[in-house]
């Protein structure tokens, strides 16, 4: 493979960053107080929630399936975890035990997504769609008012910092490195790449497809739990909006990002810079002060980028490796017809 080929690949598989960092210099020149410290942790801090979502959505699509309860996820999990500690159990929960019961509820919904998609082939478009109604409406019911001072431990994880730096941040990079390094190195991670990106073949090649399909949805129950453990911290308070209207936005997130619809594909690493391009373009929109229904519209064509770009990847994937082989095949009768 020629080295400018390999330029085109590297740009293809990595355009998210360039991207990013072509929006971040415009912000940098032109927008005021973009370039401010706490502007920019403020961006890593704000980004966080979504980023978790992003990433639970992420491994759903590596799968070739969709979640959509993830944003009813996020406010039921530490709902449920909070009545638990207020109202149900006489004497209350451990905060600690709280944080474990969210994420328990978390891994539970996810579970029963992913043996429902996985043993019974269930449509996972469908069946989260529903799960994704049936969760918010348990917590419009369960939460009808917001449930307020959480304590410090709960909220630590949303609202505490380690310097200047919040440990949403911390934990929102820990876990995207986490995941990359899960993805690039074992054989969980090709497992995973397998089986959405050929099921049939994964399975004949031994490849536990069902399993990873659960495993994935669990996955992606757990860190939409932790994404509720950080909105919950940051306010101090569950109530039951939580989440509300994120969903699309992880696609977007995941999409930019580099995973495909078709299953397969995309990084870990990707998926955070998906999510960092959609906080700082919310980042900056704010500081220029943009009417809050322009900012809707906004986030909307950034969806419909998201797939058209998710399309023009894999055209402008396979024109390239088209290209490549008629060079080789030139070559290849240049070098007959020389002997």
């Amino acid at each position: 493979m020629k080295g400018a080929m390999r330029l085109k690949l590297f740009l293809l598989d990595n355009l998210i960053w360039v991207i990013l960092a072509v929006f971040f210099l415009y912000n940098a020149l032109f927008t005021d107080s973009f370039l401010k410290p706490e502007n920019l942790v403020n961006i890593f801090y704000h980004s966080s929630v979504l980023s978790m979502l992003v990433l639970g959505q992420g491994i759903i699509l590596l799968t070739g399936n969709i979640d959509l309860s993830i944003e009813s996820t996020l406010a039921f999990a530490p709902a449920i975890a909070m009545l638990l500690s207020m109202k149900w159990i006489p004497g209350g929960l451990n905060p600690y035990v709280a944080i474990l019961a969210t994420l328990g509820v978390g891994a539970l919904i996810g579970l029963m997504n992913g043996a429902l998609v996985s043993r019974l082939g269930i449509n996972s478009f469908i069946l989260t769609l529903s799960v994704l109604i049936i969760l918010r409406g348990l917590t419009l019911f369960l939460v009808p008012y917001s449930i307020s001072r959480l304590g410090p431990v709960y909220g630590f994880l949303g609202s505490a910092r380690i310097g200047e730096i919040p440990v949403a941040v911390i934990l929102m990079l820990a876990a995207f490195l986490l995941m990359s390094v899960v993805l690039r190195s074992t054989p969980f991670g090709r497992h995973l790449l397998a089986t959405g990106g050929n099921p049939t073949a994964a399975y004949v090649a031994g490849v536990p497809t069902k399993k990873m399909i659960l495993l994935a949805f669990m996955m992606s129950g757990i860190l939409a739990a932790v994404a509720g453990l950080l909105a919950a911290g940051r306010q101090d308070a569950v109530n039951n909006s939580m989440g509300k209207d994120m969903v699309m936005f992880t696609f977007a997130g995941a999409i930019l990002g580099g995973c495909s619809l078709d299953g397969g594909k995309g990084t870990a690493l990707g998926m955070l810079g998906g999510a960092l391009l959609l906080g700082t373009i919310s980042n900056a929109l704010t500081l220029m002060g943009i009417n809050v229904f322009i900012l809707y519209a906004v986030y909307g064509f950034l969806i419909f980028v998201a797939v058209l770009l998710d399309r023009l990847r894999v055209k402008l994937r396979e024109r390239i490796f088209f290209r490549e082989n008629l060079r080789r095949l030139a070559a290849a009768e240049a070098a007959t017809r020389a002997s």
